[in-house]
């Protein structure tokens, strides 16, 4: 837990994507290759051959300062300047004009650090270093002839182009990202294609897919079209099911009915009540194990959905009444499911309480159908208990205006999760009763 806790920080700043996470994957190694060559080896490196170079002019420049220093006179020095300096690749000028009282050295001359440092331990006297550029070293000393100045090429105390194999590096290196960048990105397009089929199927709405990539994605892909394909024949197969036993369960309970009608009327009012909770148990029953079968799923705007929805309750009578529509544009939903799933919502509304109200809310993520009523609500510790199947909960809710079966919850919640989403239940703020809502992904 420890290790875990101590790691949490790190997740907020990693990239979510696949995408980001490959990248990551791909440039976190290369770069950190880089920086050990870099480090470790180029610069290291770099300081020895400069420190070898270096020490390898020292002994041509203290063979021009003794010689400078045994000149009898400024004569004996031009001779110096002509016969050695020269020859050497030095340029000597004594007396010399303006003497620094300071070295100068570019801050990301790496190679010039040693080189300074080099000179200053070998030689005796050794004033300013002056590394201008790359192309020249400028060398000042007292002298018994007054301040002398010796300059040579830079060449001679560091490899030229020093930080050439660190361009080498970075721009092969940013080639090679790049490269392995776009070959990944074809290895896990496959894998976002098995992902976005997946996701829209979970929210009921099926694209086409065909499985292509490596040889794992294409296992992935094709158990995933299985499992689709036996998914929808055992939708098909509930359906032609679902659509004979209402004909044949209906059938009987009509030619009931009818018997019944023909009987004395305080006679027969019991089993008449018995053969509506019959018809009623039968639609219940129905309804919950249709779920989101009927109707294919097609572009519906939601606001125009639930006006349609409150004008047919209007119409009936309902005390349902409008709250915030708010968005705008077309949702790919099965009109009938969500239809039936808000019917129930608000007929379990006004049969607790007085008064619904339904809204509806869209972002560019989410679609929330959100009914509440000014009943007694449901407990926060009974909520879970409520959406099962069957599941009654009569002591904290009837108030003698009938039970059902205890299907109504679950059918929307069935019919919410058929399209990618969850219902979840609360507490209405201002009608003060059950706040239940329908969260759906766009």
């Amino acid at each position: 837990m420890a290790y875990r806790m101590s790691f949490k920080w790190l997740k907020h700043y990693l990239p979510r994507s696949l995408y980001g996470r490959a990248a990551l994957i791909l440039v976190l190694p290369v770069v950190t290759l880089q920086l050990v060559i870099s480090i470790g080896f180029v610069q290291r490196h770099f300081e020895k051959v400069t420190d070898q170079m270096t020490r390898s002019v020292v002994l041509d420049l203290q063979y021009v300062q003794n010689a400078v220093h045994g000149a009898a006179d400024l004569a004996d020095v031009t001779v110096i300047v002509d016969r050695i300096a020269a020859p050497l690749g030095l340029t000597l000028t004594v007396p010399a004009s303006d003497m620094p009282t300071s070295g100068d050295r570019r801050w990301y001359d790496l190679t010039g650090s040693v080189v300074e440092r080099t000179l200053h331990a070998s030689l005796d006297g050794l004033g300013p270093v002056i590394l201008p550029n790359t192309s020249v070293v400028e060398l000042w000393f007292e002298s018994t002839h007054g301040p002398m100045k010796i300059e040579f090429a830079r060449w001679r105390v560091s490899a030229s182009n020093p930080h050439q194999l660190l361009v080498w590096l970075i721009v092969l290196g940013a080639l090679m990202t790049l490269i392995a960048y776009f070959y990944l990105r074809n290895q896990l397009r496959p894998i976002k294609r098995l992902a976005a089929a997946s996701t829209e199927y979970g929210r009921g709405r099926v694209v086409p897919y065909h499985p292509s990539g490596a040889n794992e994605v294409r296992a992935a892909g094709h158990a995933f079209l299985d499992m689709r394909n036996r998914i929808e024949r055992q939708t098909q197969t509930r359906t032609m099911m679902l659509s004979g036993v209402s004909h044949d369960l209906r059938t009987p309970l009509t030619r009931l009915r009818l018997g019944l009608g023909m009987m004395d009327e305080e006679e027969v009012a019991p089993l008449v009540r018995d053969v509506d909770d019959m018809q009623g148990l039968l639609d219940a029953f129905l309804d919950f194990a249709r779920g989101d079968a009927e109707g294919e799923a097609e572009m519906v705007d939601p606001i125009a959905l639930a006006a349609a929805i409150l004008a047919d309750g209007e119409r009936m009578g309902q005390a349902v009444t409008a709250g915030v529509m708010d968005g705008d544009g077309d949702v790919a939903l099965r009109p009938l499911a969500i239809r039936r799933a808000l019917e129930n919502l608000i007929g379990n509304a006004l049969r607790y309480g007085g008064n619904a109200r339904l809204s509806v809310s869209m972002t560019p993520k989410a679609l929330v159908f959100c009914v509440e009523d000014d009943g007694p609500g449901i407990p926060a510790d009974q909520r879970d208990d409520a959406v099962r199947p069957f599941t009654r909960l009569d002591p904290a809710r009837n108030q003698d205006r009938g039970t059902g079966v205890g299907l109504g919850l679950a059918i929307v919640e069935d019919i919410a999760r058929a399209h990618g989403g969850v219902l979840r239940l609360g507490e209405s703020a201002d009608m003060g009763g059950l706040k239940a809502e329908i969260v759906m992904g766009r």
